[in-house]
């Protein structure tokens, strides 16, 4: 019976034999006698088939597959037909357990262990271009092997789908740049216009790319700036800044941790970004920006071309369509752009000779891949920075415990804003929970917006607009029994009922289904309350309390770039707040209890990050801006007032050390059936210092990736990843187990686990263990 279609475990004998794993028996092993080129006749020379290419006719393909133990090259036979076309970095398709399957192109060569003559043919090379740079392979590696992950699904992050109207352009203006400079075939490729991957000392994905000599860029390249000096004075005005600075101008692999001025009207964390930028294409060097969402992508996209010649950024956004970002990626890749400025998947940009990598705001959550096997681009920049031998600029109005690792462990170095430097950039900011406040105002503790919030946003609107951040999106994303608080929840799936606007009725949160004539199922009352109120709901209100005032509501898939400079109510949930022209008069953080009320061990963390970052929207204290938090969390709130929030990190470092939990230490998290994780747990072998926790159930939406949202049949039963419910026969109840383990044995946990992923994939004896690294956000 002919394999699944997609399902490479049904793989070719010939191929599954060669894989070397820890303890997994071989049905046939190359014997010491046979030579590496294959089999050999009576008179002792080679039988090489004669539609194999002369030089080099064995390519050795990685396969774009998730399969753990099929992460490993495989040898093919170059037609000779291909020989020229096939080169390392080139997509290609080939034959594999009785499929096509797509693979990376990733070293030729004459040596295999194969016999030549029982070779599978390359089927046909995809792309014209060598998409995949030995760069880009080689931290690749190091991902996964950092993430117990497999090599193929980070590339898959790595290089964009192709595009091949782009690909055709792109050859076509090569072979026009070539024939106007007179070149013709015969010509040493060193000095081909052509990628370094397409000429013949990067033949090899797997060498060192820093021994391959060094090519001249396309005609038409630009070169560093020659215009005025770049103004580096705000840069000069943090402790730590004119070191840093200088040794980028210098081409220094310097690193460092930038905790940006709030509310500064002419240099915040964007304009010191731009200008290090600057720096370093003024220094002759290229440069990787990673950002985590459009609208801070958009703002330092303007602020950086300002300061460069045209024509040197490119610009990769995951939301942009596949043709203007895989063009952007082809033209990053043959070095017509130097500059890269992106979402997450920018940090894999193919820079040509790059001597700084920016990630904006690294405690955000848009930064983590959300495939397997989950990197976040911070950990992505930092081996890239190690292995590239590049500056590193960690940047944001926060600095994370991880941030504030890099520092205590004298890895990078702080760059921070003297103290009078930095009062006299903050706003005014009050806090109802002070005495002061409560002896005025008895309500401050316990009202949603405060007389005090209310007062100063009246008195901002007469000078701007102000900004109101409420913790959830909707109009009552929960709502309960009016007589006994009863959560309300569905009768045919049991999720939270939500009213999706005014007068609607409430419905599912998870089906979707109207709850109709809806009962409390505890006292049988009829009515029900809100018992979170969203932005909506927020903008209703101060529609009524400010009739004459605009209400702007960002959250949710409406989310504003921009707003105007006049009088405005701007209701915004977390990360969707608007940027304002000349800065907010003023913001009121609401729901602060209910946002540092969450579970996980970021919660505090993470509400204080979306607080500093809706407090640089405002002016200066001097000029007016004020901000009213009304949490009565007294730790959050002081490290707010304070503006510490390098003093938070390292007091968060402090306490996780004690409680060895992350980021001092690294973490993994093992998911799937109860049996199937004792038996991975045997099968890996963990060094007897990790720390295991578990295995606990967990439910569907705590599991990463495609499994987080519950899926449910007509009659509201909850559905496993396998289609069949939880407890029915065969069905398969997630656990989960939890690892901690110090960083000098990092490299031999990952490695293990690896290993055990592959061979229990090969092996095939219980069920799948899906295997994550660095779980913080999990926890």
């Amino acid at each position: 019976m002919s394999p699944e279609p997609g399902n490479p475990h049904e793989a070719d004998p010939e191929q599954l034999e060669l894989i070397d794993l820890p303890h997994l028996p071989r049905s046939r092993r190359t014997s010491s006698k046979d030579s590496p080129g294959g089999p050999r006749d009576g008179t002792g020379h080679d039988h090489t088939p004669a539609y194999l290419a002369g030089e080099s006719p064995v390519a050795r393909v990685l396969l774009e597959s998730h399969v753990p133990h099929l992460d490993r090259l495989f040898d093919y036979g170059v037609p000779r037909d291909l020989a020229e076309e096939a080169q390392p970095g080139t997509r290609v398709r080939v034959r594999f357990g009785g499929q096509r399957l797509q693979g990376w192109l990733i070293e030729r060569t004459a040596d295999t262990e194969v016999p030549r003559d029982r070779l599978q043919p390359l089927i046909r090379v995809q792309s014209g271009l060598a998409v995949l740079t030995p760069g880009t392979l080689a931290v690749a590696r190091l991902v996964a092997a950092r993430s117990a992950g497999v090599v193929a699904d980070v590339l898959r992050a790595a290089v964009p789908p192709r595009v091949a109207s782009v690909e055709k352009q792109a050859l076509k203006a090569r072979a026009a740049e070539d024939k106007d400079a007179g070149k013709d075939a015969a010509k040493d490729p060193s000095e081909d216009a052509a990628p370094a991957l397409e000429a013949d000392a990067a033949q090899d994905l797997t060498g060192d790319p820093e021994k391959a000599p060094a090519e001249p860029l396309p005609s038409g390249q630009p070169g560093p700036a020659t215009s005025a000096p770049v103004d580096t004075r705000a840069w000069e005005r943090y402790d730590n800044g004119p070191e840093v600075i200088g040794a980028l101008a210098a081409g220094e692999p310097v690193r460092a941790v930038l905790q940006a001025l709030p509310s500064h009207a002419e240099h915040d964390r964007l304009d010191l970004v731009a200008v290090a930028v600057a720096v370093t294409h003024a220094a002759g060097r290229g440069a990787i920006i990673v950002v985590p969402d459009g609208k801070m992508l958009d703002r330092l996209q303007e602020r950086v071309e300002r300061l460069l010649p045209d024509g040197v950024v490119a610009r990769l956004h995951s939301d942009d369509k596949p043709t203007p970002r895989y063009r952007a990626f082809v033209q990053l890749l043959e070095g017509r752009r130097t500059v890269v400025l992106g979402t997450r998947p920018a940090v894999w940009a193919p820079v040509r000779d790059p001597g700084l990598i920016v990630v904006l705001d690294d405690g955000d959550g848009n930064l983590i891949e959300q495939r397997a096997p989950y990197h976040h681009a911070r950990d992505v920049a930092l081996l890239r920075a190690e292995h590239e031998h590049l500056a590193v600029l960690i940047a944001g109005q926060t600095v994370t415990p991880e941030a504030q690792r890099l520092v205590d462990t004298g890895w990078a170095r702080p760059v921070r804003p003297p103290r009078d430097l930095l009062r006299a950039s903050m706003p005014r900011i009050v806090a109802t929970s002070d005495s002061w406040h409560q002896q005025r105002d008895s309500l401050a503790g316990r009202a949603r917006l405060p007389e005090t919030a209310f007062r100063v946003a009246r008195d901002a609107l007469r000078i701007g607009p102000v900004l109101i951040q409420v913790a959830r999106a909707g109009y009552a994303p929960a709502i309960a029994c009016e007589r006994c608080r009863t959560p309300a929840r569905c009768t045919a799936c049991e999720g939270p009922l939500t009213v999706l606007a005014h007068g609607r009725q409430p419905s599912c949160g998870w089906c979707g289904r109207e709850a109709m004539a809806w009962s409390c199922p505890v006292c049988h009352h009829p009515r029900w309350r809100m018992s979170a109120v969203g932005s909506q709901r927020t903008a209703e209100e101060l529609g009524r309390a400010f009739p004459q005032v605009p209400v702007i509501a960002s959250s949710g898939d409406t989310i504003r770039r921009s707003v105007k400079a006049e009088p405005a109510l701007v209701v915004a949930t977390p990360g969707a707040e608007p940027w304002a022209e000349g800065r907010y008069a003023a913001a009121l953080l609401l729901d602060g209890d209910r946002m540092l009320s969450r579970p996980g061990l970021r919660a505090e963390e993470e509400t204080l990050r979306r607080w500093f970052d809706a407090v640089s929207l405002v002016r200066a204290g001097h000029d007016g801006g004020t901000v009213v938090v009304t949490s009565e969390h007294e730790r959050a709130v002081n490290t707010l007032v304070r503006w510490d929030p390098a003093g938070h990190a390292r007091n968060e470092l402090a306490e996780r050390r004690v409680l060895q939990l992350p980021p001092a230490v690294r973490s993994a998290a093992l998911t799937g059936e109860l049996g199937a994780l004792h038996d991975f747990l045997d099968l890996a072998q963990l060094p007897p210092d990790v720390r295991v926790i578990g295995p606990a159930p967990v439910e569907d939406s705590d599991l990463p990736g495609p499994r987080g949202r519950a899926r449910r049949t007509e009659a509201g039963e909850q559905l496993g990843d396998d289609g069949m419910t939880p407890g029915s026969p065969g069905s398969r109840a997630e656990h989960r187990v939890l690892l901690f383990f110090g960083y000098a044995m990092a490299a031999e946990v990952t490695a293990r686990l690896r290993s055990a992923r592959a061979e229990a994939s090969a092996l095939r004896r219980f069920g799948v263990v899906q295997v994550r690294c660095d779980i913080a956000d999990l926890l």
